[in-house]
């Protein structure tokens, strides 16, 4: 699909640091890539009876660091 956007040139130079890719459309195609993985991943708290995670269960507690 063809489309003509305005985007934050600050914000795509910064991208290009983090990406490997050589243009602005493999930058866009990764971020919506990741943008769709991201929010397909399911919460374990999602998952009801196959995981038992305690309410009061605090992870950053556990981190070293």
């Amino acid at each position: 699909m063809r489309t003509n956007i305005v985007l934050n040139e600050q914000l795509v130079n910064e991208a290009f640091l983090y990406a490997d890719v050589d243009s602005k459309r493999e930058l866009i195609d990764l971020a919506l890539q990741e943008f769709v993985t991201n929010h397909r991943r399911l919460d374990l708290r999602d998952l009801p009876g196959t995981v038992k995670i305690r309410e009061d269960y605090d992870y950053k507690k556990s981190r070293i660091g």
